[in-house]
């Protein structure tokens, strides 16, 4: 996909990635902590990471197109560099919301009041240090590849000034 209505796909599909991954990132959190939101949640978890996980390569691979289609310079290279960087994290955001979907999402309700569990397990304290980890490392990358994806986009492409007065009154 190089095109969608004349824009280059990037500039549209990057929006969607900007928005999932810390919607996942939070959701996974949410649900490593507490476990009655992740039987709440059900398949909903596991499905939306996997839509985020999609959504990673396919704007990247609409980057590499538009990386192609814009003047060579050192912050088209830094944004392409730290984009490919963002499906690991992705990937880990997709494995453990299936895990805990697995472990604790598909239990109906009614099963696990009735099976009582330490609230502090270690395996449960290091799934949830695990999410958090990930969900952490996940926004904080996609941060960071907006951030230089701005910086490319933009640098030297306004005035700090208004060119058409715009404090007309």
């Amino acid at each position: 996909m190089s095109l969608v209505n004349g824009l280059p796909a990037h500039v549209l599909l990057v929006h969607f990635v900007v928005v999932l991954v810390p919607l996942t990132a939070l959701a996974l959190v949410v649900c490593a902590i507490w476990p009655a939101a992740a039987r709440r949640l059900g398949l909903v978890l596991p499905l939306l990471a996997l839509v985020t996980l999609l959504s990673v390569p396919l704007t990247s691979n609409a980057g590499e197109w538009l990386e192609g289609h814009v003047a060579d310079n050192a912050l088209v290279r830094r944004h392409a560099e730290l984009g490919d960087g963002l499906l690991p994290w992705a990937g880990g955001l997709f494995v453990l919301a299936a895990v805990l979907w697995w472990k604790v999402g598909r239990t109906p309700a009614t099963a696990a009041s009735e099976t009582p569990r330490r609230p502090g397990t270690p395996v449960r304290v290091a799934a949830a240090v695990l999410s958090l980890v990930v969900a952490a490392g996940a926004v904080v990358d996609v941060y960071r590849i907006g951030d230089s994806g701005a910086k490319a986009a933009w640098h030297d492409g306004y005035s700090k000034t208004a060119s058409h007065g715009g404090d007309e009154g």
